[in-house]
């Protein structure tokens, strides 16, 4: 009995022992395959992180291209709102001007004096001039000056009357003008020769 019971317990030790080994293989070849399945993991991870940052690339590509594009919109619109509106603010303070010459015209045809109706006239100029030099317009002073082709243009060229008035602006047919330094008319003259 106690024979049997040894063989028993031997047999049982003999069938651990191939489960054991059995296990052991088992371990083994999921251990291969998972060192197969990681080596190639990378290769294939490495793909797909160069698909995912071309992917990326491409979005921020496109997202900043979208939004070149929408600027360029918005500074077009911005920009034919301005040509647009850009005289605004220049006509806006000659209504008041504008108001003044139309009471000068009323006071014109019922006017039996002259002098009234001059001093008003001239009062609306000056208000004209005034206005108009507040926005950063100026006349060119010509007369007198030497001639400057920055400033003005010879019409035409006369006998200068005096020795000293050769080469500078005897007379002057037009008023040049300028808008913030910048030449906007020129003056038109009669140079000495």
């Amino acid at each position: 009995m106690f024979n049997k019971k040894k063989n028993n317990d031997k047999e049982e030790n003999i069938m651990n022992t191939e489960n054991t080994s059995e296990n052991t293989a088992e371990n083994v070849e999921n251990t291969d395959a998972s060192t197969n399945e990681t080596e190639q993991a990378p290769e294939l991870s490495a793909e797909e992180k160069l698909q995912a940052e071309v992917q990326q690339l491409n979005d921020k590509y496109l997202r900043l291209y979208a939004e070149f594009d929408n600027y360029k919109r918005r500074t077009q619109k911005e920009r034919v709102e301005l040509l647009q509106t850009a005289g605004k603010d220049v006509i806006v303070s000659l209504l008041p001007v504008l108001d003044d010459f139309d009471r000068a015209l009323k006071a014109m045809e019922t006017a039996a004096d002259v002098a009234p109706v001059k001093e008003g006239i001239l009062l609306v100029s000056t208000k004209l001039k005034n206005t108009l030099a507040q926005k950063g317009l100026k006349d060119v002073e010509s007369i007198n000056q030497p001639f400057n082709t920055d400033f003005h243009e010879a019409i035409t060229n006369i006998p200068a009357p005096t020795e000293e008035l050769k080469g500078k602006v005897i007379d002057e047919v037009e008023k040049g003008y300028t808008l913030n330094d910048n030449v906007i008319r020129f003056a038109k003259v009669v140079v000495g020769a």
